[in-house]
């Protein structure tokens, strides 16, 4: 599926845990975009119940013990209970959430608030992408590699020839 603009006012959210924070691992966290994220957003998708999402690492309120994923999506229909979408047991503290008009550090001047979303979510479209494609173990060098790719492509690589929009240049 192509990651579509969301509807702001359809918008959900749900939590994933990844695990214990103590001890954990970029592999735990490959593992929960395997084998959580991508299967939940591929059902969801296939039943044509989303059209958009996007997923952070981020503390969990409740629980300062475990890492989670915190996960947003936009859906097609209005739902207005968390029964009716059929997610997976390991999402917790499901629920409908107001428009998310602003992005932190993202200025809503320079472009529109539900294309500014559409883009975060083709980013999460393209971890699960990398992380579904790569067998188990994805050494963090790669990813790095990858991202640099993602990076040259403005002047803000490994070695920026850019800095902060400044005309600092760094050879």
């Amino acid at each position: 599926m192509t990651v579509e603009r969301p509807n702001l006012d359809r918008m959900w959210e749900t939590w994933i845990q990844i695990g214990p924070r103590e001890g954990l691992t970029i592999n735990m966290l490959h593992e929960s975009v395997r084998n959580k994220i991508h299967p939940m957003i591929s059902d969801l998708e296939s039943r044509k119940v989303v059209n958009w999402y996007h997923f952070l690492f981020h503390p969990y309120p409740s629980d300062p013990n475990n890492a989670y994923f915190h996960v947003r999506f936009s859906v097609l229909e209005n739902i207005d209970k968390v029964d009716d979408m059929g997610l997976p047991s390991y999402c917790v503290s499901t629920q409908k959430i107001g428009p998310i008009r602003d992005i932190a550090g993202i200025d809503r001047t320079l472009i529109e608030i539900e294309e500014a979303w559409r883009l975060i979510g083709k980013q999460s479209e393209w971890v699960i992408d990398f992380v579904r494609v790569h067998n188990e173990g994805i050494p963090i060098a790669q990813f790095l590699q990858f991202m640099h790719f993602f990076m040259n492509m403005m002047g803000l690589g490994n070695r920026a020839i850019l800095m902060d929009g400044s005309t600092q240049r760094s050879f």
